[in-house]
């Protein structure tokens, strides 16, 4: 048999099943069958979706695109285990993170450099043995760069607008840049420490805050992991008002950043008529739903509010509104020729690499790689309504503003059809106050790309473990390694903009 014709649930099925684990595939395995699914994510049979830890044992999470779905697989490690990034380069930073957190050391590992911890904590592997450790605040090593005449210039971690902390490290030949290094970790919060033992409502609201931009997309992700893991299927208007604010939270974004990107090529006047109708959707969410960002709204087992009376007849006016002001705004993006020549073939992102690093949203799907967790593997509503995914192969800052103009559109259409479907009936399901230990997981589309959440509820319905995944992990990495190289210094904050990736999402 071909091997791209085994499915992730045949690869796995040798290894020892976790009961009551929901809806993939979940096995612990020996160290051969571990290399087995690294060497299938090395020849590109599966991809990355993310690698965590706990004290004793390594998650890896995987997706089977031939299959339509993901599978989870746990190696139990006494300090080490065999180096997932010796096979893919994404789990590098990964892995890094879990040296950091838990002190697991990831065997031939290519980068020993700490990631998230700066020696400021006090502590070291807080999320492992918690050894006591100086304040040491001792310098990162970036990598040395070699050359004739060539210069370094450091940006952050502190910015001039209202942003979140990150520091780059330039390394340029005159203008262009020959190397760019990163450091994040500035606004690392410790939120899989502090989900151990929550409530599911105090957990919830956590997952709400992991990166505020996609606040109803973690709620989204965390709740449907909860119900997968209890058992229990939210209401049908329940799950139509999530995809409504999911769809508001995505038109909100992608109208700041085309905004945004415009801004950062000295082209202001699209930058203040996207703020515009951004400021209307955040107004509308307000008035339907009680929050500007509508944070807090999505709740395990349904929703926290249902849309108000004359709520629907507000986000209409607010769709057709944009609907009668886009056209001209997107003819004066594609003809105006000083905006084009800073983003056509600036910050190229080539396919191969969208595709090997699994860069979910408009990052991979600019550059060829059609994913799109609302189609597959698929969640209701979204299986119930009609929308187009967007792709392109061009992987520049072009293309992805493109692909934001046609999602904004897609969503639009996608925000009318759940007003005309919404059906009428409860907005929450109860869920079990208690009842054996369960794990759930699922894959929910944010603006930016997939969110992935794993939730391990407790017997007593709390949460044991959770684990929420930004998907800047995978397109960071392709921003300053890759799509910035060969690019002026000046077109940074453009290529920046144009990813959009989350800081905090990114730290945990």
């Amino acid at each position: 048999m071909n091997p791209q014709m085994i499915s992730i649930a045949d690869v796995l099925r040798p290894g020892k099943d976790v009961s009551r684990s929901s809806p993939w595939p979940h096995a612990i395995v020996g160290t051969e069958l571990w290399q087995t699914l690294c060497n299938g994510l090395a020849d590109g049979r599966w991809t990355l979706l993310d690698l965590w830890a706990e004290p004793d044992q390594v998650h890896l999470a995987l997706w089977d695109a031939a299959g339509a779905t993901g599978g989870l697989a746990s190696l139990a490690c006494a300090g080490d285990y065999p180096a997932v990034s010796r096979s893919v380069a994404p789990a590098l930073r990964l892995e890094r993170a879990i040296s950091d957190l838990h002190g697991i050391e990831p065997l031939g590992m290519p980068d020993r450099r700490p990631w998230l911890d700066h020696g400021r904590w006090g502590v070291r592997h807080p999320l492992g043995a918690r050894a006591p450790a100086p304040d040491t605040g001792a310098p990162y090593d970036f990598l040395p760069v070699e050359g004739p005449e060539l210069h370094q210039i450091s940006v952050g971690p502190v910015h001039a607008g209202i942003i979140e902390p990150g520091h780059f490290r330039f390394t340029a030949s005159g203008e262009t840049v020959v190397r760019l290094e990163q450091r994040l970790g500035y606004v690392h919060k410790g939120t899989e420490s502090l989900m151990i033992g929550k409530p599911l409502q105090d957990a919830a609201r956590l997952a709400g805050r992991v990166s505020g931009d996609s606040t109803v997309a973690y709620a989204f992700a965390f709740a449907r992991a909860v119900e997968a893991a209890a058992g229990v299927t939210a209401p049908p208007r329940a799950q139509w008002l999530r995809a409504l604010m999911a769809e508001l939270e995505r038109v909100a974004n992608h109208l700041g950043d085309i905004g945004a990107v415009c801004n950062d090529a000295s082209f202001a006047l699209l930058h203040a008529h996207c703020g515009i109708l951004r400021e209307q959707v955040l107004r509308t969410s307000f008035a339907c739903f009680g929050h500007r960002l509508m944070m807090d709204r999505v709740v395990p087992g349904g929703v926290a509010v249902d849309l108000p009376a004359g709520g629907a007849t507000r986000i209409r006016a607010l769709v057709a509104d944009i609907r009668a002001r886009w056209p001209q705004l997107v003819e004066v993006y594609d003809s105006t020729a000083s905006l084009q020549d800073r983003t056509v073939n600036t910050g190229i992102v080539k396919p191969e690499l969208a595709r090997r690093f699994g860069a979910g949203g408009f990052v991979g799907r600019s550059a060829g790689r059609a994913f799109d967790a609302r189609r597959t593997p698929g969640y209701a509503p979204y299986d119930a309504l009609r929308f187009e995914v967007p792709v392109l192969a061009q992987g520049d800052v072009n293309a992805r503003v493109w692909l934001r103009i046609r999602e904004t559109e897609q969503s639009l259409s996608l925000i009318e059809q759940i007003l005309g479907g919404l059906p009428a009936g409860a907005t929450v399901e109860a869920l079990p106050a208690s009842g054996a230990a369960s794990e759930g997981t699922a894959l929910v589309e944010s603006f930016r790309g997939d969110v992935f959440a794993w939730v391990r509820l407790a017997a007593d319905g709390t949460v044991a473990r959770c684990r929420l995944r930004d998907p800047s992990w995978f397109q960071w990495p392709l921003l300053v390694e890759s799509a910035v190289e060969g690019n002026i210094i000046a077109d940074f904050p453009l290529c920046n903009k144009s990813f959009n990736c989350s800081y905090s999402g990114h730290d945990l």
